[in-house]
């Protein structure tokens, strides 16, 4: 590794600290992520679960956890937002910029405090489950794979999350962008329903979701019910599209974040 990544890695690993540091100094920010993910599986599993019937057969329940999951890592990104978003108008950007210190640290530091972040809340979640009755089917490897494909979308929306801080003003208008953003494309997916119970033209819109990959992917991992709508390529290849949807998010965002915190800096 050459000095100066190894410099930017040390540097990035020094601010992710720092925005985990956050979590005990602040414990609001994690109890009210806790809170709100317990709530959604509540509300779902016992209020919704009774009403919506899964062509097939099977447990509601083992359908619901990996849309859950999905859905609450994709909404981290708002976090990831309206914390950078605060990061700016505080000024503490502008300090970071004279110090001496990679210029990546900022970002990647971010983006790698995120991921860890989040690991916790989808513990939180998983043990959650399991106390209404979801159950993972699968074996151990898959398991574990389906949990790196959750960290890793994780890892790509936390990008989306960074550029949305930046393009706003204020962390009131991050919140609503990252809600304007993420919420459609969260409920047009199966995460809580299957794609046939929707109208004919949000099918399609249903089937290449990039949610709706990466819920079918954790769905058949974890050894969940996961009906789908016909014989498509996201029916048939849906770990292999959860993981090139991934990959097109964090070659788009990434690139647009750091030119972005380039351009703020000129």
């Amino acid at each position: 590794m050459s000095t100066g990544l190894r410099a930017a890695v040390h540097d990035g690993r020094i601010v992710g600290w720092r925005n985990l540091k956050r979590v005990p100094r602040i414990p609001e920010l994690a109890i009210f992520a806790v809170l709100q993910s317990i709530m959604f599986v509540l509300l779902f599993a016992f209020v919704f679960g009774g009403a919506i019937p899964l062509p097939g057969g099977g447990s509601y329940r083992e359908f619901l956890m990996p849309g859950i999951f999905v859905q609450t890592l994709g909404f981290a990104s708002i976090t990831t937002a309206v914390g950078m978003a605060d990061d700016m108008t505080k000024g503490l950007i502008d300090r970071f910029r004279s110090l001496p210190m990679a210029r990546s640290a900022v970002l990647s530091g971010r983006t790698f405090a995120d991921v860890v972040y989040n690991t916790g809340v989808l513990v939180v979640l998983m043990l959650t489950g399991l106390a209404v009755g979801w159950r993972v089917h699968g074996s151990a490897p898959r398991f574990v794979l389906a949990v790196a494909v959750l960290l890793f979308f994780t890892y790509a929306m936390s990008w989306l999350g960074v550029l949305m801080g930046m393009l706003v003003s204020s962390t009131e208008v991050a919140q609503q962008l990252g809600f304007l953003v993420i919420f459609p494309m969260t409920f047009l997916s199966n995460a809580f329903v299957p794609p046939s119970t929707l109208p004919g033209p949000l099918q399609p819109v249903a089937n290449w979701n990039p949610f709706s990959a990466l819920v079918s992917a954790t769905r058949d991992l974890f050894g969940n019910p996961n009906p789908f709508v016909g014989h498509t390529f996201p029916a048939e290849h849906s770990l292999l599209l959860a993981f090139l949807w991934t990959i097109v998010l964090l070659v788009l965002f990434a690139p647009l974040a750091i030119m972005r915190y380039r351009s703020i800096e000129r």
